[in-house]
């Protein structure tokens, strides 16, 4: 079980982007995550006809490594470490470490 999933209010703890909010976009199998608004990057496009794309300078999101990430805890509004733990009825469930508060609910 992956503690920060799609959908994830997470906070950057490291890199030109640190202190910054955003929700997980998608999570790469290289343990990598694309968060929405941060470590945007400028990319100079060609323009192409035939397939529609206007030319011009670009931005968009590029990936980070998960250990640059957080979960953010809105209890505390703050990043938070992430547990696993197994309830009663068998279903793990992910906690925040801070207050044992359940994430998923």
């Amino acid at each position: 079980m992956r503690r920060i999933r799609k959908g994830d209010d997470v906070i950057v703890i490291a890199g030109k982007d640190k202190g910054r909010r955003g929700t997980v976009l998608r999570v790469y199998r290289d343990d990598r995550v694309l968060v929405e608004n941060v470590n945007v990057a400028r990319k100079h496009q060609r323009a192409n006809p035939n397939a529609g794309v206007p030319g011009g300078i670009i931005e968009k999101e590029m990936p980070l490594h998960i250990s640059n990430v957080m979960l953010f805890n809105p209890a505390t509004s703050k990043g938070d470490r992430v547990g696993i733990r197994t309830l009663g009825d068998g279903r793990k469930v992910r906690y925040f470490k801070s207050n044992d508060e359940v994430v998923d609910a």
